[in-house]
């Protein structure tokens, strides 16, 4: 495993973390499997782990706990998320701090999830929706500065609304935040614009989130492609959605080299970027536990290669399926 910097606090973190979400809540989940398959992460060297409140209520909380009593000898970053008060992903430009964040309420749910959890603090807390305007309105800063010095977290971030990386730029620039998690994959470049440049000044950690296009990037979705009842991604993609990602991604099929999966190249595209402190796939099997952390062992991609992938770019917009 190989680490990065991540950002101004100076920790060392895995470049392969793990996404928690999969296995709080969807289809196929299993608390034994996810165990598993968390252990193994740490066994190959993982050290960041990252879950919020909304992955079943705290249930995937409650496993990232269990994870780090296995592991007293070892450090392992934990990283959390609290959910919008009106419960609504994403948030809307209409929303104000009090509808979402109330400092009372952020109060509220660091404890929540530190009960969820059974730890004594969280390393990384983070706002599981965001709108840049909530910068002018310090109440949550100063709130989350109470609970710093109580040491209950250690460092605070927010995670931006799919296909709107420039509704993070002026909390990067605030100082008002030590990480941002954003969607950044091969579809998805536009965080280079604004975002990554914003970042690298600033000294802000960046979190990669969806590397693979929520399953497009591992080449192994059809347009016929369904899922259970009441499973997340039967509501993301729609026919519209599911069809194009489709399109998109067998355009990529002739580029994979020979050897590699689309998934490895996929999450080494990322790897080219510095920015990025660290990448979390959701794993919920061993199998892709091993995987994903081996194509990270790999390293970036070949340059050449790197330069074919950035023609693939798709600039896409918020829909009401997009959540």
């Amino acid at each position: 495993m190989k680490y990065r910097r991540f950002g101004r606090l100076g920790w060392q973190v895995s470049e392969i973390g793990y996404g928690m979400w999969g296995m709080g809540g969807w289809t196929g989940s299993d608390d034994a499997e996810s165990i598993a398959s968390l252990q193994r992460a740490v066994d190959l060297g993982c050290n960041f782990f990252d879950t919020a409140w909304a992955y079943g209520e705290g249930h995937s909380e409650g496993l990232l706990g269990q994870l780090v009593r296995a592991n007293p000898r070892k450090k392992l970053y934990t990283a959390t998320k609290i959910p919008p008060k009106n419960r609504i992903w994403p948030s809307r430009r209409e929303f104000n701090l009090d509808d979402c964040f109330p400092p009372d309420y952020i109060e509220e749910y660091v404890h929540k999830s530190l009960k969820n959890a059974g730890l004594p603090y969280f390393d990384l807390i983070q706002f599981h929706t965001w709108e840049d305007r909530w910068v002018g309105d310090d109440r949550w800063a100063k709130r989350i500065d109470e609970l710093r010095r109580q040491g209950l977290v250690h460092a605070v971030g927010i995670s931006i609304n799919r296909w709107e990386p420039w509704n993070g730029v002026r909390a990067v620039r605030s100082r008002l935040i030590d990480a941002i998690q954003v969607i950044y994959n091969i579809f998805d470049q536009n965080p280079e614009d604004e975002l990554f440049p914003a970042c690298a000044e600033m000294d802000v950690a960046v979190i990669a989130r969806v590397p693979f296009d929520e399953g497009t990037l591992t080449g192994t979705l059809t347009k016929e492609s369904k899922w259970p009842r009441g499973d997340w991604r039967n509501t993301y993609f729609v026919q519209e959605n599911l069809v194009a990602s489709v399109e998109h991604a067998d355009a990529l099929k002739p580029l994979v080299p020979a050897g590699m999966t689309m998934a490895e190249m996929a999450l080494r595209f990322i790897l080219n970027n510095s920015t990025v402190s660290t990448i979390i796939p959701g794993m919920r099997k061993v199998r892709h536990v091993e995987s994903n952390i081996a194509a990270g062992n790999a390293g970036p991609l070949p340059a050449e290669l790197h330069a074919q992938l950035r023609r693939h770019r798709w600039d896409r917009q918020p829909a009401k399926w997009s959540q």
